[in-house]
């Protein structure tokens, strides 16, 4: 018998029955926000194949990252691609124009159980050799500071460049450079999403990279007091 899936957004909850199936999106089951043209009216879904749990991407134009709740595992779900929902908790964001958007996916009797051990990595180990300068880490915190803030799961805008350049002190072009430096730098790891085409990053790059960051724990709120001292700081 399959697990019974229960979706948490904004405080309130889903639960998915068996044979159930549940949508999401602009005008869906489940209506994240239906003021947001950028956003499909049903772009993803969640539907049982098998006794087996899957969420699915059914929109034509917008992604969506995956993680498990420990940050360990991370998957991009592009359109048409589907992923089985395995874990106790997976978390889902995905950016739709100016707006981030996140909820969990609870199982009640999950497919796997992940076992942590005394060394288990946590942070910046967790994706493997991810080093961030200082100035780095500051640029990525500006960026996520809405939705580090936030608690539980829901909607955020990401900061422009413009706002997030004020935020640190720094000056636009300074901003832009570093930008593009840590994108460069996660892209060659293998973080997808970042560029738009060979030699070209993403026009929406911004919000990937907070997607990315936050769930793979590359920063979190126990960070954001490092905004306040935040110095003008030329280490790349």
């Amino acid at each position: 018998m399959a697990s019974t899936i229960s979706v948490e957004f904004c405080g309130e909850w889903w639960r998915v029955e068996d044979d159930e199936e549940l949508t999401i999106g602009r005008e869906a089951d489940l209506t994240v926000d239906e003021d947001n043209a950028f956003l499909h009216r049903r772009f993803l879904t969640i539907v049982q194949v098998e006794s087996m749990w899957w969420l699915v991407n059914i929109g034509s134009r917008l992604s969506a990252t995956i993680s498990d709740g420990s940050g360990s595992m991370q998957a991009w779900l592009a359109p048409g691609a589907r992923i089985p929902l395995v874990f106790d908790i997976t978390k889902v964001v995905f950016t739709a124009g100016p707006t981030t958007y996140d909820f969990a996916v609870h199982a009640d009797s999950p497919e796997f159980a992940r076992i942590a051990g005394p060394d288990d990595p946590v942070g910046e180990t967790t994706m493997g050799s991810v080093q961030l300068t200082p100035s780095q880490k500051l640029l990525i915190l500006a960026l996520a500071e809405p939705m580090l803030v936030r608690e539980g799961s829901g909607m955020s805008s990401v900061p422009t460049s413009a706002q997030a350049s004020q935020r640190l002190g720094w000056q636009l072009t300074k901003f832009n450079r570093k930008l593009d430096n840590v994108c460069d730098k996660l892209d060659r790891l293998g973080v997808r999403g970042l560029r738009g085409g060979p030699g070209k990053l993403a026009s929406n790059r911004r919000a990937r990279l907070v997607e990315h960051a936050v769930f793979s724990r590359l920063v979190t709120s126990e960070d954001l007091p490092l905004l306040e001292q935040a110095e003008d700081s030329d280490d790349d």
